[in-house]
């Protein structure tokens, strides 16, 4: 066969195909439409919530910083961070030797005005009777009357000097004010405590809460006791405002809001959250959930034709809202949109409606 025949037979082979390919879609569409039941709604425009969603994250609502009142050594701290201790246990112990000489210091400070006070309320007691025999001038037993009430009031002092060492020998031992987890740990053995310098933070984990922070345009909306959405691990809740604090901060010109959320006990303090407050509201298109569904990886909806035939069309969502999604593009009031059986036909099939109602 000559070459120019073989091109030609080439060439007639591929427009065959090309011409078996480009068949009238009515005719293939003709065998593949079939009819559906299933239910559609009319789409109006709805008032849709306008958010502000800010990022938060849960905190203990009970959080103590541990810190010694003694200046000292840390001799032993037998806890570590997420360790779980109860109230009055010990999470700490301070080197007492220095407090431990304060308080025999105190002591034999007790011991010499006692011994004092002994000595005058001797004397005041032998000059009271020659005072009463009159064997004595007045001026002296007042000398000796007022010598024995300053040894009294020495001896007071040195009880309560000692009173006060022995209290502070007690702080030595630093333990837990209340039940909860070692969240941080700013200190080892052997490391200086001071007063005020927390070694430290326990938090009780039964008592969670949310904190996050909104500009000043959000916070003119809130109020104590508002609602909001609280997210977190994919997870949403409703929230309670209990804190909302009026002054704005110099850095970030926020202001601190705190929220009760019954839901996020089980969660640790420092889980990242995301609120979403409630700030006005806009007009807009929502579809129910079961209306979406995915093909070829587009996400879309049946929308009823005039003629009850459904076409597959495109859409951009929004937020859910209470089993309702949002429809940011592709939609227009007045149309019909299926909510029923929507994965069992296809682009062109007919739909015989069951039932139609409003979103």
């Amino acid at each position: 066969m000559k070459v120019q025949e073989k091109s030609m037979l080439i060439i007639a082979t591929t427009l065959f195909f090309l011409l078996a390919g480009c068949q009238p879609h009515d005719q293939t569409a003709a065998v593949q439409i079939k009819a559906v039941n299933a239910q559609a709604i009319t789409l109006n425009l709805t008032a849709i919530p306008v958010t502000d969603a800010t990022p938060g994250a849960v905190i203990s609502e009970q959080q103590v910083q541990v810190a010694s009142r003694l200046m000292g050594y840390i001799r032993d701290i037998p806890v570590h961070e997420g360790d779980m201790v109860k109230a009055g246990q010990l999470l700490f112990t301070i080197d007492p030797t220095d407090i431990k000489g304060q308080v025999d210091q105190a002591r034999a400070g007790l011991a010499q005005a006692e011994a004092a006070l002994s000595d005058a309320q001797a004397d005041f007691e032998r000059f009271s009777n020659l005072y009463r025999e009159e064997s004595i001038p007045k001026v002296q037993y007042d000398k000796v009357k007022l010598q024995y009430n300053i040894a009294q009031s020495q001896a007071n002092a040195a009880r309560a000097g000692l009173s006060t060492a022995e209290s502070q020998l007690r702080y030595a031992e630093v333990r837990s004010p209340i039940n909860g987890v070692v969240t941080q740990k700013m200190a080892s053995k052997g490391d200086l405590a001071a007063p005020g310098r927390p070694v430290l933070v326990v938090e009780n984990p039964t008592k969670l809460m949310i904190q996050t922070s909104v500009s000043d345009e959000t916070y003119a909306h809130l109020k104590m006791g508002g609602s909001a959405t609280v997210e977190i691990a994919g997870n949403a809740m409703p929230g309670k405002i209990v804190r909302l604090v009026s002054a704005a901060d110099a850095m970030s010109h926020t202001h601190l809001v705190k929220l009760d959320v019954p839901g996020i006990k089980g969660f640790s303090s420092g889980t990242f959250a995301r609120v979403r407050f409630t700030v006005g509201s806009r007009q807009g298109i929502s579809v129910p959930k079961a209306a979406l569904l995915e093909r070829a990886g587009i996400t879309g909806v049946f929308v009823v034709d005039a003629d009850g035939i459904a076409h597959y069309r495109m859409v951009r969502v929004g937020r859910e809202q209470d089993g309702m999604i949002e429809i940011e593009a592709g939609l227009n009031p007045g149309e019909k949109v299926v909510v029923s059986n929507a994965a069992e036909f296809d682009s062109g099939d007919r739909i015989n409606l069951t039932g139609s109602n409003q979103p």
